[in-house]
């Protein structure tokens, strides 16, 4: 996949992460993801209002630093940390966290009726994660894979809570996760790939079902139509929930930070 900069989704985890370069000799993760064909939606009339789009987007995007997104971001620029490498290890660590907050999302869409409709976009991610997980362990030669930290265990148990409780609420977190993984997620797994994993891709930022962009316009239009029956107030408890979104998002990173900001 060619990867750019760009500012046409979320990008709230591609702030700090500046590390100098070192390159170990890996051979590239090779196993085929098996996934259920995305379901089809019914067609929307494009001229309609889009949630998302005219909403949600915009209030993320504003949260969001000049340096992060100097189009759209309204928040001051962050400081440079000094320059500091993560490991191979670390990099595990927040891929196993990872793998437990995205089982939990699509665990959810499967229990709760409310959100079936978000079953097999393609945009699922712990297939990917389970089989770079392997890689990573196997190719580095890692005894056992490390348990999920509690950040991870946090955001999951919250997520299960907003399920419970708000699925406008819940809706934010699922929309900022799997769409920042496709911007700012992607940029950050291509600057440790090349300084981690010798330039290799992992399964975690390809999209076997297609092409990225349609998956995303197509998960667009199936939140939209859960949109059109929530209340004024329900669409801002959605919005208001943003801040939620990046700061259990950030601390999944956690693992990528020098020690003393942990």
């Amino acid at each position: 996949i060619k990867l750019r900069k760009t500012n046409s989704e979320n990008c709230n985890f591609n702030a700090y992460l500046k590390v100098p370069s070192t390159y170990m000799t890996a051979t590239a993760p090779e196993t085929a993801i098996s996934q259920t064909k995305p379901q089809e939606i019914p067609a929307i009339n494009k001229e309609k209002k889009s949630f998302v789009q005219d909403e949600l987007r915009p209030y993320a995007m504003k949260l969001h630093t000049r340096d992060q997104a100097p189009r759209e971001g309204q928040q001051p620029a962050q400081v440079p940390v000094s320059q500091w490498e993560p490991a191979v290890l670390d990099y595990l660590h927040f891929l196993v966290d990872s793998l437990h907050v995205y089982e939990t999302l699509e665990e959810l869409a499967k229990q709760n009726p409310k959100l079936n409709s978000l079953q097999n976009t393609g945009l699922e991610r712990s297939e990917a994660l389970k089989v770079d997980i392997e890689w990573i362990k196997k190719t580095y030669s890692i005894p056992q894979v490390p348990a999920v930290g509690p950040n991870g265990v946090a955001y999951a148990t919250f997520l299960k809570q907003m399920a419970a409780e708000s699925i406008p609420k819940f809706i934010c977190h699922y929309y900022n996760h799997y769409f920042a993984h496709t911007a700012g997620g992607r940029m950050i797994g291509k600057r440790l790939s090349d300084k981690l994993l010798n330039g290799e891709v992992l399964q975690f930022y390809q999209w076997s079902q297609g092409d990225v962009k349609q998956l995303l316009d197509d998960t667009r239009q199936r939140i939209d139509l859960m949109a059109e029956a929530w209340s004024t107030q329900e669409k801002q408890d959605c919005l208001e929930e943003t801040m939620a979104c990046f700061k259990y998002g950030g601390s999944l990173m956690v693992y990528l930070k020098p020690p003393a900001m942990r």
